[in-house]
């Protein structure tokens, strides 16, 4: 099924034995395909781009899809048994091949953000031959230590800022190797990571008025859609799928590449563990590796900076180059200040 939707086409195919819902920014003819991977679990980032316009679409056609049982794909009835890391990934590849048919090209360029990369790292490892390029954006390593990254920050940032109610409520809620993480932190975390401005973008400072209120608003979405991306976003939390992300080390997990990768991560990203990320950029195997530090960006770099990510796409991604990657760091693994661009 195809419905016209504004600027793309909202497309509901069947995936692995599943609806699952796309919306398809189709660009000029031959462009190149890019698969976007979105984060959550359970949060399709579409809507995000009527008020962060990512201009992708002017360099590729972009598909959009929104994962299983997120969404445009979320429905009830859905089998428990279908809402697994494992089932992801094939749903992943499955939607590549499916993109690959529909606009008749061997590859596509692969896409991820935040929960997204922890999916499509593994997928790209696992079928190289469906992706000229894997573009990780906030690209999740460790989760578990970056958790215990940001919640030492946040410590010291409220500390610092006289924040003693917020020192206190998370001093009593610990990060340590212990999953889940404790309820506490959980309750506190997004409100407290968008006030120091390290949360979903540098300049968001709520999840209320900077992505609930927004995503009602968005005209791409239908009412009964709009109640599924957050139905959809509640059940996807309801199956241990973030706190696998929290317990995998893909840098032990995914070493090798056999296609290009791209890292793009905001110096303001404590959602994902910027160090942690720039870390394992340079110690992957691949054939191409690029970081590239947005310095004025939190966790949605592709969104907050578009201009820079189209000129990294355009410039190096589709010429398989690291031109505008920052430079090596001959101190170790630790992130630098990137090159002049």
């Amino acid at each position: 099924m195809t419905i016209r939707e504004g600027r793309a086409i909202k497309v509901r195919v069947p995936i692995n034995g599943a609806e699952q819902g796309m919306f398809l920014d189709i660009g000029a003819e031959a462009s190149p395909v890019l698969l976007f991977l979105h984060g959550g679990p359970g949060m399709p980032e579409y809507w995000l781009t009527r008020r962060y316009p990512t201009r992708m679409g002017e360099a590729f056609t972009v598909a959009w899809w929104e994962q299983r049982g997120a969404g445009l794909s979320y429905r009830q009835g859905i089998p428990a048994t279908t809402m697994t890391v494992e089932q992801h990934i094939d749903d992943a590849l499955e939607v590549a091949r499916y993109l690959c048919r529909r606009f008749g090209v061997e590859k596509v360029h692969l896409m991820a953000h935040s929960w997204g990369s922890f999916i499509g790292l593994q997928a790209a490892a696992r079928a190289p031959e469906l992706f000229h390029s894997y573009i990780g954006m906030a690209q999740v390593t460790h989760q578990i230590a970056s958790e215990q990254e940001a919640h030492h920050f946040m410590v010291e940032q409220y500390r610092a800022r006289g924040g003693r109610r917020m020192v206190r409520r998370l001093e009593r809620a610990p990060v340590t190797d212990q999953i889940p993480l404790p309820r506490r932190y959980g309750a506190l975390r997004d409100a407290a990571m968008h006030c120091l401005g390290v949360g979903t973008t540098h300049d968001m400072r709520s999840v209320i008025t900077g992505i609930f209120l927004p995503s009602w608003a968005s005209p791409d979405y239908n009412l009964r859609e709009k109640m599924n991306l957050w139905r959809g976003r509640r059940f996807s939390r309801g199956f241990g799928l973030w706190d696998q992300m929290l317990a995998t080390d893909l840098t032990r997990r995914v070493t090798r590449l056999q296609i290009p990768a791209y890292f793009l991560h905001g110096r303001h990203d404590f959602t994902v563990s910027y160090p942690l990320a720039k870390s394992y950029a340079t110690r992957l195997d691949a054939p191409q590796v690029g970081f590239y530090t947005f310095e004025n960006s939190a966790h949605s770099p592709g969104f907050e900076e578009p201009d820079l990510t189209l000129r990294i796409l355009t410039e190096d991604v589709l010429a398989l180059t690291t031109t505008l990657a920052d430079p090596p760091d001959p101190g170790g693994d630790g992130p630098r200040p990137p090159a002049a661009r």
